[in-house]
């Protein structure tokens, strides 16, 4: 099985058919996709887990996306792909001086706003945050998320989870992790390297006693897995 590192997408759309068609095209094209339908709903969610890429239509409920745009940007440097029904220069102008990065109008294709999307990805996105599966690490916020609920972790543990996101798949031994975590931990060992994946697995794992994320290869190391969804 090939483990994607994929990207974390929240769309915001207040018609709720059209909301679907495009998580549906993220989905497929390899993202995880949160749909929201009012501009209060993606403050909210922005703040508590920014996303690689905010796809976001100005006209929304409660709070319009222009509002939405000028104050995440005042907060956070998160990609926007901004929507909507108006095709003008000035309002074209609008939108970007409000902080959008990239700008489509309704009636849009889907495959079109995938292809947005993924050439925003790939201008901004440096893997500093990394999903696999449910687990997701983000690298410049220091964070962990496990089914979008944060988890603390040490520092060793987070230096541990942050090098085996980036390779999902890979098998790493004890001493190639222990490397990841000099610096943080010093005085540590290639056995507390164990300690460090048995703590983890408490936090990251459904039922830690019988492990489906955090893998053990036996004879070599550890793994990073999605498990199970």
């Amino acid at each position: 099985m090939v483990v994607a590192v994929c990207a974390y997408l929240l769309v915001a759309e207040d018609d709720r058919g059209q909301a679907e068609v495009l998580r549906r095209y993220l989905t497929a094209d390899g993202h995880d996709a949160l749909v929201v339908h009012d501009g209060r709903a993606v403050l909210e969610h922005a703040r508590r887990r920014p996303p690689d890429l905010l796809v976001l239509d100005i006209m929304m409920p409660r709070l319009d996306g222009l509002s939405v745009c000028r104050i995440l940007r005042a907060e956070s440097d998160i990609p926007i792909l901004m929507l909507t029904a108006r095709a003008g220069e000035d309002d074209l102008l609008t939108g970007l001086d409000g902080g959008a990065d990239d700008y489509l109008t309704k009636p849009y294709s889907p495959r079109e706003l995938t292809a947005r999307a993924r050439a925003l990805l790939r201008r901004t996105k440096t893997f500093k945050r990394m999903t696999v599966g449910r687990v997701t690490v983000d690298v410049t916020l220091h964070r962990v998320h496990v089914d979008d609920e944060l988890v603390e972790c040490t520092p060793g543990e987070f230096a541990i989870l942050a090098a085996m996101a980036g390779q999902p798949e890979r098998v790493f031994t004890r001493a190639q992790l222990l490397q990841h975590t000099r610096g943080v931990d010093r005085d540590s060992v290639e056995r507390s390297i164990d300690v460090h994946v048995l703590n983890l697995r408490r936090k990251i794992e459904p039922n830690p006693r019988r492990p489906s994320r955090l893998l053990t290869v036996y004879g070599i190391g550890y793994k990073l897995t999605a498990g199970p969804p």
